[in-house]
C-alpha cells in the first residue's frame, strides 16, 4: 500500500505477549521487531470474586454510571437502554433508541454518559442505521427517566453487516473518542477520507477539536475493529483492537498514527505502530476495555474471560493475565464504577457474532468485582 511507513523501532516501547499454548507467527510471515518488556515496579492487582448484580439482559453491549452509581446498558438487538440500580436489582426500561438497524454485529453499540449529566442529562450513543452509522445524543428526561432524541453529532461512518467497531468514551480531555470498524472493506483502515477503520475525537457539541491531527474527525488510522476505549491516570489513551486470525491488539493512540491494518495484523507485518501486547483470537477477540489499580482490564468474546494488562507510563508492564476462563461466558463490556469496582457485562444471549455460547440461567448478567491493590 503506497504512502505507508515501516515502524521506527526507537519510538516504542512495547510488550508482545504471546499468551496461548505454543502459539507463535505463523511461518514465513514478517514481524515487527520488538524491544523487551518494562519491568514490573510492584505487585500487580488482584481480583475478588464475582457478585452478581442483574440477569436479563438481552444482547446488551455498552455500559456507562450516572452520578448517583446507577448504570445505563445499551442493548444492541432491542434498540433499548435499561437502568441498572447503583446496589443491583432489576433492570427498567428507560427507552428505545430510534432508527437502529440490527446487523450480525451492529444495532446499538456503545453509550456514555455526558460529564454534565446532572445537569444537561445528556447521553451519548453509537448508533448503527440502515444507511450509515453515527453518534448521537440523546436526553434521559425526569426523576427515573425517559429517553428523548436529541441530535446527530457525526454521520458518514460506512455501515455493513459486521466490523462497526461502536465502542465510545468521554476522555479526560472533556472530547468524545469513537471506536469505528472497517466495515468489513479492510482498505478502509487506510484510506484518509474514510471514517472507518479509526479513532475518532470530537468534542461534545459534534465540532472538531483544534488539537486533532487534521482537520476532520480521524484521530489515528489503520485500525480493523475497534470495540474498547480507555485511559490512564496519566491520561494515556489505550484501544483493544479485534484481530482477524493472527493477533489481537492492545495499542497506545497516537495522533496522526497509523496502526498498520490491513499491511499489519498485530506482529505480523512491518507498517504502522506496534501495539504494547497481543493475544491471539483464540484466547481473547478483546471488547470492552478499562483501566484501574495499574492494570487495562479486558473482556474476551471468543476467549471467555477477562484480561489484565499491567501498564506504566503506557508500556505493558508484565504479561496478560487471565481470569474467570470460562466461568461466565463471554464478556463485552467493562466499566470502572464511581467506588472503583469493575463492572462485567457477559455477551452469551447474542448469538450472531462468532464464538458463541448456550446463554446460562440468568443471561445476560452484569457482575461486580473489587480490584485489589497488588
Amino acid at each position: 500500500m503506497s504512502g505507508r511507513k515501516p515502524r521506527r523501532a526507537a519510538a516504542m516501547a512495547a510488550l508482545v505477549a504471546l499468551v496461548t499454548s505454543g502459539c507463535s507467527a505463523p511461518t514465513g510471515t514478517p514481524s515487527r521487531s520488538v524491544p523487551p518488556s518494562a519491568a514490573r515496579t510492584g505487585a500487580v492487582a488482584t481480583l475478588g470474586e464475582p457478585v452478581e448484580l442483574a440477569t436479563g439482559l438481552e444482547a446488551p453491549w455498552g455500559l456507562t454510571f450516572l452520578p448517583d452509581g446507577s448504570a445505563l446498558v445499551s442493548e444492541r438487538i432491542s434498540g433499548e437502554i435499561v437502568r441498572i440500580p447503583a446496589q443491583g436489582g432489576t433492570p427498567r426500561t428507560v427507552g428505545v433508541v430510534p432508527g437502529v438497524h440490527v446487523s450480525s454485529e451492529g444495532g446499538l453499540l456503545g453509550i456514555a454518559a455526558s460529564p454534565e449529566f446532572a445537569s444537561d442529562r445528556t447521553v451519548f450513543a453509537s448508533v448503527s442505521g440502515r444507511d450509515e452509522n453515527r453518534v448521537v445524543a440523546l436526553t434521559i428526561a425526569g426523576d427515573h427517566g425517559s429517553l428523548a432524541v436529541g441530535r446527530v453529532l457525526l454521520d458518514g461512518i460506512e455501515t455493513a453487516d459486521r466490523h462497526h467497531g461502536g465502542r465510545i468514551a468521554v476522555g479526560p480531555d472533556g472530547h468524545l473518542w469513537i471506536g469505528t470498524g472497517d466495515a468489513f472493506e479492510p482498505e478502509n483502515a487506510a484510506t484518509p477520507d474514510s471514517l472507518n477503520g479509526k479513532i475518532l475525537r470530537i468534542a461534545l457539541d459534534g465540532s472538531v477539536p483544534e488539537d486533532n491531527p487534521g482537520s476532520s474527525a480521524i484521530y489515528s488510522s489503520g485500525h480493523r475493529n475497534v470495540q474498547g476505549i480507555a485511559f490512564g491516570p496519566d491520561g494515556t489513551p489505550y484501544a483493544s483492537e479485534l484481530g482477524h486470525r493472527t493477533w489481537d491488539e492492545v495499542n497506545v493512540l497516537r495522533a496522526g498514527a497509523d496502526y498498520g491494518w490491513p499491511d499489519t495484523e498485530g506482529t505480523a507485518g512491518s507498517t504502522g505502530e506496534a501495539p504494547i501486547a497481543t493475544i491471539h483470537p483464540d484466547e481473547a477477540s478483546p471488547s470492552g476495555l478499562a483501566y484501574a489499580k495499574g492494570s487495562l482490564w479486558i473482556g474476551a468474546l471468543g476467549g471467555q474471560r477477562l484480561w489484565q494488562l499491567p501498564v506504566e507510563g503506557g508500556v505493558a508492564a508484565g504479561a496478560p493475565i487471565g481470569h474467570f476462563a470460562g466461568a461466565y461466558g463471554r464478556i463485552r463490556t467493562v466499566e470502572v464504577a464511581p467506588d472503583g469496582a469493575l463492572w462485567l457485562v457477559t455477551s452469551n444471549t447474542d448469538r450472531a457474532t462468532w464464538g458463541g455460547t448456550d446463554p446460562r440461567p440468568g443471561d445476560d448478567r452484569i457482575l461486580r468485582v473489587e480490584v485489589n491493590e497488588g
